[in-house]
C-alpha cells in the first residue's frame, strides 16, 4: 500500500494557552509546533518539535504517533536538538541566559535520560558528531551576533576552545533573508534587521553543510539558507543555491528552522517550520520534503507543489517527480449551515490557510464545496481553524515559566470529529470517511482514495470540535484529476527590479495558478514560488548571481511547463 503526506504534516498538535506574565491571565491559544529535528534511531523515525511535551514517532514518514517524554527533560525550552551518537541519543533545548545542560539515552520512550551538566548558556542548538566521533555544537538566535560553533570534549560536554562566529546576516546581499511578507521590509536599523538561528549540521562526500533560519517566524518567507566547508567550523562559503528551502507561497508558507536527514532507502529529506500566525505569531506547523545533494554538491529541496498531496516512494526515487493528483477545489463555490459575517464558506477554498469560513451557530454544522462537474477525486485534506471569537477557554493547568512567554501546554485528550461526503448530483449523498466516533485531535487530516471516487460535491459535516468550538475551515482542500485540457504553455515577462529583487508578469493562460521558478542554472530552477495571481515580486535572490527563471501553469487536468529564460 501506498503511503501518502500533505503538508503540513497530519499531527496532534499541542494547544498552548499563553499567559500574561504581569497578570497571570490567558492572552490567547493557538497550537504550536516548530522547529523540528527529525532522526533515525533503529529503523524508526523520530520527530521532537517545539512546545510539545513529547515526541512523535513513524515507521513511514506518513503515520505519526505521540508519546510523552519524561518531566526531566526541558521541555519549556525552545528548539529541541536531538542527535544519534553511537548507541546513544543526544538531548539539549533553547534557554537564553541560563546554562543549558544535555542529555542522552539508550531508550527515547522509556528513558533514562543521563544528565550531562552544561557549562554555558546557548539558543537554537545544533549538534553534530563527524565520522571520526569528533563533536562540534552550533547555536545562534540573534538579530546582530552570528551563528557560533565549537568543538566539544564528548565527555564532558565542554567546549575545546573559544567559540567562533561562523554566519552573520547580510539582508543587503541575501535578499531572502530580509523580514516582512514577501521580505519587503528594508533593514533600515537593528528592529529590521533579520535573525539568523535555527542551525543545523549535514556532511556528505567530505562537505559540511552548515544550515540556518532566516526571515522571521511569522511571515511566509521564512526558510533555510546553507553555508559549505571543508571543516566543520570554517571558513564556511555561501553556497551556490540560496536559499535551499523556501516555500513564501501556496495553502501554508514557511519552511525554516528544520533539520535535514537520511531516510531508510537512503533518500534526503528536509523537516520545517510552517506558518499560519493568527492567534499567536509563534501559531505553527510542521511540513516534510523531499532534499537531496545534485551533481555539484548543492543542497536542494524540493516544495514547488509543497502543500499537495506526496506518495513518498516515489519522492524517494525521485525528489522532482511531477504531482499526479491536482488541486480541484481552488475558486470553487461554497455553501454552508450557517456562516458568520466575514467568515463565509468561499474561503475554505481560497487557498489560504489565514482565512477561513466559520459557523454562525454551535450545533452540528456542515459546508458543502461544489467542484463544478464530476472529478476523479483521489485525496481531501481538512484543514480546521482555531477562532475563539466567544471567549478563550478556561487555562487548565499549572503556569510553567520556561523560555519566552509564561505558558501552559494543553495535555487533555481532544477530539475533531466529523463526516465527510460526496455526491454527484447533489441529492443522493455517500460516505468518503466517517470520524464521527474518532478518538483523534487531527486539525490537518488527509484522506486518501488512490482509487478514485467519482464526485461533483464534497460535504464536511462537522461534529465536535475542541473547547466546543464553533465549526471553523480555512481549508477544505480537494486534489484528484480533472477532464479537458492542460492550461497553456504560460507566456511571462521577468525582470530583475534591484540586485536582490524580481518582477515576474504573467499573460492569462486559464490556468488556476502558476509556479513561478528559479535558480542559479537552467537546470537547476531549485526555487519557486506557488501563486494565484499573475503577478509576484520577489526578494529572494542574492546579490552577484545570474539567474534563470521560468513559470509552470496548472488546473484540474495537469501541468504545463513554461519556457525557461535568462534574467
Amino acid at each position: 500500500m501506498k503511503k501518502y503526506i500533505c503538508n503540513p504534516v497530519n499531527l496532534n498538535y499541542r494547544y498552548q494557552f499563553y499567559v500574561n506574565p504581569d497578570t497571570q491571565t490567558c492572552e490567547t491559544v493557538a497550537r504550536e509546533a516548530a522547529d523540528p529535528s527529525v532522526i533515525l534511531f533503529r529503523g524508526k523515525y523520530y520527530m521532537f518539535a517545539s512546545m510539545t511535551l513529547g515526541v512523535w514517532v513513524s515507521q513511514d514518514l506518513s503515520e505519526w504517533e505521540y508519546h510523552r517524554l519524561p518531566d526531566t527533560l526541558p521541555l519549556y525550552d525552545y528548539a529541541p536538538d536531538v542527535r544519534v551518537c553511537g548507541e546513544y541519543v543526544y538531548f539539549s533545548a533553547s534557554k537564553r541566559g541560563e546554562i543549558c545542560n544535555f542529555y542522552r539515552t539508550k531508550d527515547i520512550l522509556h528513558g533514562p535520560y543521563e544528565e550531562l551538566p552544561g557549562s554555558f548558556d546557548f539558543w537554537d542548538p545544533s549538534l553534530f558528531v563527524d565520522e571520526d566521533g569528533r563533536m562540534y555544537f552550533y547555536w545562534g538566535c540573534n538579530n546582530i551576533t552570528p551563528i557560533y560553533g565549537v568543538e566539544l570534549d564528548p565527555a564532558a560536554m565542554r567546549p575545546l576552545s573559544e567559540p567562533c562566529g561562523l554566519i552573520w546576516g547580510d539582508p543587503y546581499t541575501k535578499g531572502y533573508e530580509r523580514v516582512g511578507e514577501d521580505g519587503t521590509i528594508l533593514p533600515r536599523d537593528l528592529e529590521n534587521r533579520p535573525f539568523i538561528e535555527g542551525a543545523w549540521m549535514d556532511k556528505y562526500e567530505g562537505k559540511y553543510y552548515l544550515q540556518y533560519a532566516f526571515g522571521g517566524t511569522e511571515y511566509n518567507t521564512y526558510g533555510d539558507g546553507v553555508y559549505v566547508s571543508d571543516q566543520p567550523l570554517g571558513p564556511f562559503r555561501l553556497a551556490k543555491n540560496n536559499p535551499y528551502s523556501y516555500k513564501p507561497g501556496g495553502f501554508l508558507p514557511g519552511a525554516g528552522h528544520g533539520s535535514t536527514f537520511r531516510c531508510q532507502s537512503g533518500a534526503w529529506w528536509h523537516a520545517a517550520t510552517m506558518r499560519i500566525s493568527m492567534n499567536h505569531s509563534f501559531e505553527r506547523r510542521v511540513g516534510i520534503w523531499p532534499a537531496g545533494f545534485d551533481a555539484d554538491g548543492e543542497l536542494f529541496c524540493n516544495q514547488r507543489y509543497g502543500d499537495w498531496p506526496m506518495e513518498l516512494t516515489g519522492l524517494k526515487k525521485d525528489p522532482w517527480k511531477e504531482p499526479e493528483w491536482y488541486l480541484l477545489s481552488r475558486g470553487k463555490s461554497a455553501s454552508a449551515s450557517s456562516s458568520q459575517e466575514g467568515h463565509g464558506p468561499r474561503l475554505a477554498c481560497d487557498e489560504n490557510v489565514r482565512t477561513w469560513w466559520r459557523a454562525a451557530d454551535f450545533a452540528e454544522q456542515w459546508i458543502v464545496v461544489d467542484l463544478g462537474e464530476c472529478y476523479d477525486v483521489r485525496a481531501v485534506q481538512i484543514n480546521f481553524a482555531d477562532d475563539f471569537a466567544e471567549g478563550l477557554p478556561e487555562l487548565p493547568g499549572e503556569i510553567h515559566y520556561g523560555t519566552g512567554r509564561p505558558r501552559h501546554i494543553d495535555e487533555r485528550r481532544h477530539v475533531t470529529r466529523w463526516l465527510l461526503e460526496g455526491s454527484k448530483d447533489g441529492n443522493a449523498y455517500f460516505t468518503i470517511e466517517d470520524k464521527t466516533q474518532a478518538e483523534t485531535d487531527l486539525a490537518h487530516d488527509l484522506v486518501v482514495r488512490e482509487d478514485g471516487v467519482r464526485v461533483r460535491l464534497i460535504r464536511l459535516t462537522v461534529k465536535e470540535r475542541p473547547f466546543g468550538q464553533k465549526a471553523a475551515v480555512s481549508g477544505l482542500r480537494v486534489f484528484g484529476i480533472g477532464g479537458g485540457s492542460r492550461p497553456q504553455k504560460p507566456v511571462f515577462e521577468g525582470k530583475r527590479t534591484g540586485d536582490t529583487d524580481l518582477e515576474v508578469k504573467i499573460c492569462d493562460s486559464q490556468a488556476v495558478g502558476w509556479n513561478i521558478l528559479w535558480g542559479t542554472a537552467a537546470d537547476k530552477l531549485y526555487h519557486s514560488y506557488m501563486v494565484f495571481e499573475p503577478f509576484k515580486r520577489i526578494t529572494g535572490l542574492v546579490k552577484g548571481e545570474a539567474y534563470w527563471v521560468r513559470v509552470d501553469a496548472f488546473n484540474e487536468a495537469g501541468i504545463t511547463q513554461g519556457d525557461t529564460v535568462r534574467l
